[in-house]
């Protein structure tokens, strides 16, 4: 079975590839397209948020990340998924757990973490309390924002996966004694390694999204 992943930075993304294949298993065939695929660094950089701009940050083959503001993607996310159904993919992942415009649309399944998420986080978390982890500073106020429709409380702290598991378990062990219910690793670059990281540091249940879409993803490849 052909399954798509679109991520907003380009691809192929081996980060994540390198934990979620196991789960998507031997009969699946992984086709990949980006939001900047084909874009220098320089081009890129003419994508920069401004102002109340969504931000994303994603990654580059080069293994470098770039933050960047939603609106300048969005339209080379639509040519990715057109490619992808093209090919012939009856499911389409997507690599990011951002919010995504309506008018981003596939006639094929298309499975968006940030759904999967905040369907999921509302029932593991008995007095309504989480921490959230993003990659950017940038990215706080919109991460509480996202997540106060869902839960009462919810803290948010800044760690780009891309910084290295040492960047991550210096985090972790800021918030150590915070308390809450659980943690949501709110960017898909978190790794296994890193959802690891947190529950040693902080003894709380964690959320990892690359690998809860995998399941999904995989429960519908075996349909």
């Amino acid at each position: 079975m052909k399954i798509g992943a679109i991520t907003v930075g380009q691809a192929p993304r081996v980060d994540v590839t390198a934990d979620i294949m196991d789960i998507l298993g031997p009969g699946v065939e992984l086709l990949e397209r980006g939001g900047l695929d084909g874009l220098t660094r320089e081009e890129i950089a003419a994508f920069a948020p401004q102002g109340d701009d969504y931000v994303l940050v994603s990654r580059l083959t080069d293994g470098s990340s770039v933050t960047f503001a939603e609106k300048y993607v969005v339209p080379r996310l639509q040519t990715a998924i057109d490619e992808l159904e093209a090919a012939g993919v009856k499911l389409i992942m997507v690599f990011c757990t951002g919010a995504f415009p309506a008018e981003l649309t596939s006639n094929v399944p298309m499975l968006f973490p940030n759904d999967l998420i905040q369907a999921v986080v509302p029932l593991l978390t008995k007095r309504s309390s989480i921490i959230t982890v993003t990659p950017s500073p940038l990215q706080i106020e919109q991460n509480q924002q996202k997540w106060q429709n869902y839960v009462k409380k919810c803290r948010t702290i800044a760690v780009s996966p891309y910084d290295g598991v040492e960047a991550v378990a210096a985090a972790a062990k800021q918030i150590a004694d915070t308390d809450a219910d659980l943690i949501v690793l709110d960017c898909i670059g978190f790794t296994k390694q890193m959802k690891e990281i947190f529950m040693k540091e902080t003894g709380k249940p964690v959320i990892l999204p690359r690998t809860l879409l995998a399941r999904i993803a995989a429960e519908t490849a075996e349909a």
